[in-house]
């Protein structure tokens, strides 16, 4: 372990190009050991994610891992020189995605939405209420949480929300930002799971109704029927406040944040400035602060999205006229101050989005490789009705974690598992619920995920320590969970 340790210190890059030429040089040998077609590959799959994992707790380095496991994955299929052109076209794929064109519009227009509420002085404003509500470390992350719930509309507005908002308070109490990131992360997707007016909400119900559990029209009615099973959610959302009032103590890498802090050290772990949203930002206001500038975007953010049939992509753009409308009239910037204020939260966004469309090129090579299609398959040939939930539950959390793909777990899983549970005569809400659940706890654990790069960002953490911190809080929820599930699957089947 110290070895270990002193070559993550010591990480030098002629060695990290001499790796890189290793990996890429052995994957290749062994490529012709695997069967030609793809399909075929069975266990040879999870190679690429077991590199992935290892690479990046030894080096730390995960934009170097994501690259090195995508070009494993893809010399597997194939097996020649082409393996860059291949790279070259899966990006140019995942970039042209619609989902990933949301994903960049919306994310990127959320960091300009941050971006202005911090010139506006809203978040100062907001900051000066919460402070005189907030007297302490503990309140000011009972105030943290608290946030997270009323923002239930989405996970990417609330971690993004009330990281930005709640930061400065929490520096003031000497908070280590991995607790912040802890308690954003672990309070916005579980909440936004037991809400059924949420984006993920709306989402999951489309593919109940696509997949034939849900008739045509009733797909969040049908949700609704999963909520008292998604047992991670209730679960991790209940032990934030447990943790906050150290009914469950602080333990693990979380309480060696906690010692740097209290031995002088920043509050914000090295390497934090590469993801956050306000490192090197040098907007400041010569206004008088106001919370209302930072309650009316949120507001019509909630308020555009709602109408516009819970589309967050609508609501930004709505929100960023009625912000124009709202700052130029109090004279609070000129429309060029606006416009740069617009393109700095844009810049922002760079190494987050960056991060979040390598995860996704992974997730499509991953795909391409059969690795979770062979995960569900194992599951599905050696489980029955009672173990289903539990199974079900355990092996695509660790699927989500190696992939990161969050939804796209629920596009490939749910086709399977609905049928398998119907044909099984299993409970098919209880099924789905671990499939929910196994999303959730395994972006929350996940070093890459979106939940845990926009946390990061918007909390000003380095992404790396975000997820080793909260991994054992995630980790802990998790065994409460598959207990539960594995109860109820003898209960009610």
């Amino acid at each position: 372990m110290r070895k270990l340790k002193e070559e993550i210190i010591d990480f030098k890059p002629r060695r990290a190009l001499l790796s890189a030429v290793c990996v890429i040089l052995a994957t290749w040998l062994l490529s012709f050991l695997m069967p030609t077609e793809a399909s075929e590959f069975g266990a040879w799959s999870l190679l690429p994610a077991t590199f992935l994992i290892v690479y990046i707790f030894i080096t730390k380095r995960i934009l170097e891992s994501l690259v090195l496991s995508c070009l494993m994955g893809l010399i597997m299929v194939a097996k020649t020189v082409n393996v860059f052109s291949e790279f070259s076209v899966i990006l140019t794929e995942t970039m042209l995605d619609p989902d990933m064109v949301w994903l960049i519009i919306v994310c990127g227009l959320m960091g300009s939405i941050i971006s202005l509420i911090e010139k506006s002085g809203g978040a100062m404003g907001f900051g000066n209420w919460a402070a005189k509500h907030a007297k302490g470390e503990k309140s000011s992350l009972v105030w943290t949480w608290i946030l997270g719930i009323v923002i239930f509309l989405d996970d990417y507005l609330n971690s993004m929300t009330v990281g930005s908002c709640m930061r400065s308070l929490t520096d003031k109490f000497k908070v280590p930002r991995e607790m912040l990131s802890y308690v954003v992360d672990s309070t916005a997707a579980p909440i936004c799971v037991l809400i059924p007016i949420s984006t993920w909400a709306v989402f999951a119900g489309g593919l109940l109704e696509v997949n034939g559990w849900a008739p045509e029209g009733m797909g969040l009615v049908y949700f609704i029927q999963t909520i008292p099973y998604n047992f991670y959610a209730w679960v991790a959302a209940i032990m934030v406040l447990l943790v906050i009032f150290r009914i469950i103590p602080v333990f693990g890498p979380m309480k060696k944040a906690y010692a740097r802090v209290a031995a002088g050290g920043s509050v914000a772990p090295e390497g934090s400035e590469k993801i956050d949203l306000y490192s090197g930002d040098n907007f400041t206001t010569q206004t008088k602060p106001k919370m209302m500038n930072l309650i009316i975007p949120i507001l019509s953010l909630i308020f555009f999205t709602l109408i516009f049939d819970i589309d967050m992509q609508m609501g930004v753009i709505c929100t960023l006229v009625v912000m124009f409308i709202l700052y130029l009239g109090q004279g609070l910037m000129t429309a060029e101050e606006f416009a740069d204020c617009v393109v700095k939260g844009l810049q922002n966004m760079i190494m987050p989005l960056l991060l979040m469309v390598l995860a996704w090129v992974f997730a499509a090579m991953s795909e391409q490789i059969g690795f979770t299609q062979f995960v569900i398959d194992t599951v599905a040939a050696n489980v029955g009705v009672a173990l289903l939930p539990f199974v079900v539950f355990v092996a695509l959390a660790i699927t989500q974690f190696v992939t990161g793909t969050n939804w796209g777990l629920y596009i490939i899983a749910l086709p399977i598992v609905i049928p398998l549970a119907i044909q099984m005569d299993a409970n098919v809400a209880l099924s789905v619920a671990a499939v929910i659940s196994a999303g959730v706890l395994g972006s929350h654990c996940c070093f890459y995920s979106d939940a845990t790069v926009l946390t990061s960002a918007a909390c000003g953490c380095d992404n790396f320590r975000h997820a080793v911190t909260q991994m054992p809080y995630g980790i802990l929820a998790g065994v409460i969970a598959a207990i539960m599930f594995l109860i109820c699957g003898f209960i009610i089947g």
